[in-house]
């Protein structure tokens, strides 16, 4: 699994003309799934993005995490994180997961992370044409691959 988190202000999803969620003050976490990711990848992940200390405290320095200051996360799944761009202009995403595959992960991961923060977790709609709106807050963006633990 690989994800793009975000620190935000805000951030939303609109399908269509209708916003279908928002959060305030928390993260944006972009969700891609591969083909071979199982329990370990959903519990890895979740428990760092849950502990990253990447919140300010009271002198501004990056040392809450999102358990620590109550926020909000929203989670939006993206095969295009998995996008390989080696060979020609066109993007290949033969790395992402088949729907079939994908959703049950997908639906685990946002299972896994409601319990482990102990409230609801936002989502976007799987498959769904999706505009995400967000504020970055910071910037602060960090990318974290399950297979690539450092």
């Amino acid at each position: 699994m690989r994800a793009v988190i975000q620190r935000v202000s805000s951030a939303s999803v609109t399908i269509g003309k209708e916003i279908t969620d928002q959060i305030g003050h928390g993260l944006l976490v972009l969700l891609g799934v591969e083909a071979n990711d199982g329990n370990q990848d959903i519990e890895y992940l979740c428990s760092k993005i849950l502990n990253l200390r990447i919140f300010n405290d009271g002198q501004g320095i990056m040392n809450f995490s999102l358990m620590d200051i109550g926020g909000d996360i929203l989670i939006v799944s993206q095969f295009t994180l998995y996008a390989q761009t080696k060979k020609g202009n066109r993007p290949s995403y033969i790395r992402a997961a088949k729907a079939e595959t994908a959703i049950p992960l997908y639906e685990k991961f946002i299972l896994h992370f409601s319990q482990a923060l102990g409230k609801e977790v936002h989502t976007g709609e799987f498959g769904a044409m999706m505009k995400v709106s967000l504020v970055n807050d910071g910037p602060v963006t960090i990318i974290i691959d399950s297979k690539e633990k450092e």
